[in-house]
């Protein structure tokens, strides 16, 4: 690590749910933090805002597909760290922008690698790959060991950007590390992910503003966990003596039905499930009303149905520990998404 008193990390992805959570806890830690924002882009910070930290983090422009601009950032702003977080992340618009999600969550990590290579290999480097790497699960719970079976483009692409990491870090002695991230929530979570969907459309219809809330795939399982313990896993692996992958998961499973349960609950609904599969519908008991059903648009061309994680390695390596359960996390978000509403500001 660098001799420097004050240790300087660059965050691309900043602007996003993980960025903003990561920024805090690297500026709490005493870091200065550099983030990163495509010149062309309109810089919305408004997570950071949310935070308090807007003011506390500086913004450099860099463009993630062209590699001289990487080199020129990272000889200018010389950090200590990288947490390459910026990605095309969503699932479902990766079916529909395979190109382009393969550009930006494959060979922009090759980019931001042999930057670092170029400019100072001595830069501890982390790499957010997914769950969804494992796709169509060869094994319950999934490990670090665990063989990688994506199902959609995203997956494939955030695959290669995990292996390139592998790769640099055994062919250059290179400290680069995967964070194998299950899926991971909170109320500054993107409206195009299910769970703050859920809790965002309920809200608007706790208010008044909408009438129903679309779902797909109701029995999809997933392992949700909260993005303010698992950028502290993040930063962990980047403080160890020797570089390697973590998974971090909450090793639970639950379904989409199950987290609308506890969000509808939560804001004062009753429902009871009717129907089966693309029939099935939320009805409010207390006003009879359906509440919410299931959409066959949102059905993904390839289902991942179980995806549930082991943390045992980070849990003993890093001293990793969660402090957020799954109703606590639903809770959080749909009491967020009611004021949120509740003030108009939809």
């Amino acid at each position: 690590m660098s001799g420097k008193t004050l240790r300087r990390a660059l965050v691309t992805g900043i602007s996003g749910q993980d960025g903003a959570y990561l920024a805090k806890h690297l500026l709490d830690q005493g870091y200065e933090v550099i983030g990163t924002a495509r010149r062309s882009a309109n810089q919305n910070l408004g997570r950071l805002a949310r935070l308090g930290i807007e003011n506390a983090v500086r913004i450099e422009s860099m463009e993630l597909l062209e590699i001289t601009n990487i080199i020129d950032v990272l000889r200018r702003t010389q950090p200590d760290e990288i947490y390459n977080l910026a990605a095309q992340s969503f699932v479902g618009s990766s079916f529909s922008q395979p190109i382009f999600t393969g550009d930006v969550d494959a060979l922009a990590v090759t980019r931001m690698l042999e930057a670092v290579r170029q400019v100072n290999r001595d830069i501890r480097f982390y790499q957010a790959s997914t769950s969804e790497m494992f796709g169509k699960v060869v094994e319950v719970p999934q490990t670090e060991a665990t063989p990688f079976y994506p199902r959609s483009p995203y997956g494939v692409a955030k695959l290669y950007g995990h292996w390139i990491t592998v790769n640099y870090r055994e062919s250059y002695d290179m400290f680069a590390v995967s964070g194998i991230l299950f899926n991971h929530e909170s109320p500054m979570r993107g409206l195009e992910f299910v769970t703050r969907k859920i809790t965002h459309t309920l809200a608007k219809i706790k208010h008044g503003h909408a009438e129903c809330l679309e779902l797909g795939n109701l029995g999809a399982k997933r392992d949700w966990g909260h993005a303010m313990d698992y950028v502290r896993g993040m930063w962990l692996m980047l403080q160890q003596e020797q570089p390697e992958d973590f998974v971090l998961a909450t090793g639970e499973t639950r379904t989409v039905r199950e987290f609308v349960n506890i969000a509808a609950a939560d804001a004062g609904f009753k429902i009871e499930w009717t129907g089966e599969n693309e029939n099935e519908k939320g009805v409010d008991r207390n006003s009879g009303r359906t509440i919410v059903k299931v959409n066959p648009d949102f059905y993904r061309p390839a289902e991942v149905d179980l995806l549930i994680g082991n943390p045992a390695k980070a849990e003993q390596k890093l001293g990793w520990k969660r402090e957020y359960d799954f109703e606590k996390l639903a809770m959080e978000m749909i009491r967020s998404d009611l004021d949120l509403i509740g003030r108009s500001v939809i």
